[in-house]
């Protein structure tokens, strides 16, 4: 089977990236002469790898898309600077792509860009839209601002400061604040909570009304 063969195969599992074990299913081969395969693909830039096992199309891969595929077999989304970023909270481009997730925090370095990867404990892991073109798992802008309160102190200075915020419109203070309350330690959600009225009390340019502060 020729190397373009083996990628018409792949295109037609409709994946933004398959696994080593994926590929062997879908062309017939073992694990091993499909790893081989990829490799060889990867060598002509028509394959992309990712992490290990793990391999992206180029022509169809979105960084934003791959987030479940970079933090398996935990879920992730799309959060922090990244999502803030999306929703137009911030100006400033973020250099890596930020998710929230239920695996341990990392950094991780791939054929794409590079992650960093956040755990939240199970209670927050949640608060995100699921686009249903693209299937990108995106933080609301209220949880996006919420996960950079919750992880601020952490010893990563990633989450030290926030660059100038403007909240968009609809923008749900209330959603924010019920955020916070499912903060199980009390220190972390008191820092967290200071930390929003002293964003909101700096911010010239963050301007919200008295209904949506409640």
């Amino acid at each position: 089977m020729t190397s373009l063969e083996i990628l018409a195969r792949l295109r037609r599992l409709g994946l933004d990236a398959v696994t080593t074990a994926d590929t062997a299913a879908a062309i017939g081969l073992s694990v091993p002469a499909a790893s081989h395969a990829l490799r060889r693909l990867a060598a002509v830039g028509l394959v992309t790898p990712i992490r290990k096992g793990l391999w992206a199309l180029p022509d169809r891969v979105d960084p934003l898309s791959l987030a479940d595929y970079v933090t398996a077999p935990y879920p992730s989304y799309v959060s922090l600077q990244t999502a803030l970023y999306q929703h137009g909270m911030i100006e400033q481009i973020p250099e890596m792509t930020y998710l929230v997730s239920l695996a341990r925090s990392s950094r991780i370095d791939t054929g794409v860009g590079t992650y960093s990867v956040h755990h939240v404990q199970p209670e927050l892991f949640g608060g995100f839209t699921v686009d249903r073109d693209s299937g990108i798992k995106m933080a609301t802008p209220e949880k996006a601002l919420v996960d950079f309160l919750y992880l601020s102190p952490t010893r990563t200075r990633l989450f030290a400061s926030l660059p100038e915020l403007t909240l968009p419109s609809g923008f749900r203070m209330r959603e924010v604040r019920d955020w916070l309350n499912r903060i199980a330690t009390s220190r972390l959600r008191t820092i967290a909570t200071e930390r929003l009225n002293s964003i909101l009390a700096s911010s010239d340019r963050t301007r919200v009304s008295d209904a949506h502060r409640r």
